[in-house]
């Protein structure tokens, strides 16, 4: 699977590096649009949960990657 421009692809980097790249590309996601963090590290998913309750964004749908590892759909709320 090769990443889009909207997609953080995370892979291979362990806690806390998925998060520190989410938070650093959310900052060029509008309000009510979504960015992806692609995550093969078995402590993202307790990660990205606590960021988005932490941060008032909203977790929109998660799914197991077909080439391994997690993906973490997340919506810019404000």
């Amino acid at each position: 699977m090769t990443p889009t421009p909207d997609v953080v692809d995370a892979r291979g980097r362990r806690c806390p590096l998925p998060i520190i790249d989410l938070a650093r590309a959310f900052g060029s996601v509008a309000t009510g649009e979504t960015i992806t963090l692609w995550a093969d590290d078995p402590a993202a998913g307790p990660d990205v949960v606590a960021w988005c309750r932490l941060r008032g964004q909203e977790l929109v749908a998660t799914r197991e990657l077909p080439t391994g590892g997690q993906e973490f759909v997340v919506r810019r709320r404000g």
